[in-house]
């Protein structure tokens, strides 16, 4: 019964609902629908709560998502451009030797036929003894410059071999009638190879190279002290090994005996330096430099270098900001891909030689070839034919204790060492000329001239002056004595230890 007389009809009772209308329910129906009673247990309406937020969360991962797509996005962008940025600068700092292209061209009749081994490659690198803008420190500018170093570069065509050639400055060798930067021509003559970087420029070196060699130069290569030194410190020092002490107050040079690494100024110092180290003769000078370059790329080719971002970058800064390259290889790309081929290149098989030669019957402070030793060399080279080298000769190459005396240890001018002494190279004579007495061919010590009776329209002719390079069983461009095995000759290879340990 309802209590105080109430019937059913007359009301609702107080905590009860009526069929689907929950007790006390809100007169609201939105406010009400989804909204259970204080303490109410129906599954039902405990599933609102637990299902709402589902589109909330949802929202938040599509947001972070975006986020870091766009993040993403930008970052690739970013990173391309200045990857792009960095690429411009190392492409910008390479400059082009066209002039050099231009006179090749007008003697193209005269230079070596390209061999049949496509992908060989044979550059040529000079360290040019610049002396203007930043190299001026290194001695006064006198309107031209030396060829300090230079290296015939051979890459085998499967690039499973590299042989560094090195060409002595004081080497006497024939030299093709060359154009001057003046417009003129000198006339074929004989005389030190150094002469013509310093009168005729790249294009005369590598046409002298060329008729020396009959191996036809396919690039060329030009690096100044300032880029030699960039490149030294890119890869953090180049190890090195002193018999004994050395202290050299001209050349600022002052190392300590044993194995150290060097950099930077004391490393161009110790390349560079005759007197203060060994007998002071040209040839250990050279092969003090044969053992630098190797141990360089031991130091390069380590994964130190070329899997480190930063330091790769130092070295492709170093090398291109003071290169001048021929129009094959004045782009980044292309060094990039000479590079590449020569990381392929086991380090044994990277071989250091100088081109064999003794002391000149008529100057012993000059070099003259060895014959025929050299043809058999660079024949080999031509044909694309693996070198063999040792590092004590026994009279194949470079003949044991046939040691060139340096014509600046004894007195004789010669070319300058780092305290800045001048080197007393004459200009080439365009005209004849009466050679002095007692130097056939007009050819003097520390002064190559004009040869009496040279004719310049054959770059060949010598009939005054004995020429070592023509003097043997066969010519440069012949072909070698017959023989059952290669020949070894006096060098290293790039995996040697410094010290000669292990």
């Amino acid at each position: 019964m309802p209590r105080g007389g109430e019937s059913p009809e007359d009301g609702e009772a107080p905590g009860r609902a009526t069929e689907g209308t929950p007790a006390d329910a809100p007169d609201d129906p939105e406010t009400s629908a989804g909204t259970p009673p204080d303490g109410g247990d129906d599954s039902e309406q405990d599933a609102g709560p637990e299902t709402a937020p589902a589109p909330r969360r949802r929202s938040r991962r599509r947001k972070v998502l975006k986020a870091l797509a766009i993040g993403t996005a930008v970052l690739l962008v970013a990173t391309a451009g200045t990857a792009y940025a960095l690429y411009r600068k190392l492409n910008a700092n390479i400059r082009t030797d066209e002039a050099t292209a231009q006179i090749l061209h007008e003697y193209e009749s005269e230079r070596p036929r390209r061999v049949e081994h496509q992908n060989a490659q044979n550059i040529l690198l000079i360290g040019s003894d610049d002396r203007s803008g930043s190299n001026a420190r290194y001695g006064g500018d006198e309107g031209s410059q030396r060829s300090d170093t230079t290296i015939l570069l051979h890459l085998a065509e499967d690039r499973r071999g590299a042989t560094a050639m090195s060409i002595p400055r004081d080497l006497m060798v024939q030299i093709p009638a060359c154009a001057t930067p003046d417009g003129g021509e000198t006339r074929s003559q004989f005389a030190q190879f150094n002469w013509a970087f310093q009168f005729g420029g790249a294009a005369c070196t590598i046409r002298t190279v060329e008729n020396m060699t009959g191996i036809r130069i396919d690039h060329h290569l030009i690096m100044d002290f300032t880029g030699f030194k960039k490149m030294v410190d890119a890869v953090d020092g180049v190890e090195i090994c002193l018999p004994e002490a050395v202290r050299d107050d001209a050349a600022k040079l002052d190392l300590p005996a044993g194995r150290q690494t060097v950099r930077g100024e004391d490393a161009l110092a110790y390349v560079r330096a005759r007197k203060s180290i060994g007998n002071g003769s040209d040839t250990q000078r050279m092969d003090r430099q044969q053992q630098f370059l190797a141990s360089l790329v031991r130091k390069v080719k380590s994964g130190g270098v070329l899997l480190n971002p930063t330091k790769l970058y130092s070295v492709l800064d170093a090398a291109t900001s003071s290169l001048i390259a021929d129009e094959g290889l004045d782009s980044l790309g292309e060094l990039y891909k000479l590079a590449r081929g020569l990381e392929r290149t086991p380090t044994q098989d990277v071989v250091f030689l100088t081109v064999p030669r003794e002391p000149y019957v008529v100057d012993p402070n000059r070099d003259q070839l060895v014959q025929p030793e050299a043809s058999a060399l660079f024949t080999a080279l031509r044909e694309d034919r693996p070198i063999q080298v040792n590092e004590d000769d026994d009279g194949t190459g470079t003949p044991t204790g046939t040691e060139t005396v340096d014509a600046e240890a004894t007195g004789t001018p010669g070319m300058s060492e780092t305290s800045g002494d001048k080197e007393t190279t004459a200009a080439p004579e365009t005209t004849g000329s009466t050679p002095p007495p007692g130097t056939p061919g007009g050819v003097a010590s520390g002064q190559p001239d004009a040869e009496e009776g040279d004719d310049a329209a054959s770059p060949s002719s010598s009939a005054a002056t004995p020429d070592p390079s023509a003097s043997a069983s066969s010519s440069a461009s012949g072909s070698p004595p017959a023989s059952t095995e290669e020949p070894a000759f006096r060098g290293t290879t790039a995996d040697r230890d410094i010290c000669g340990e292990g």
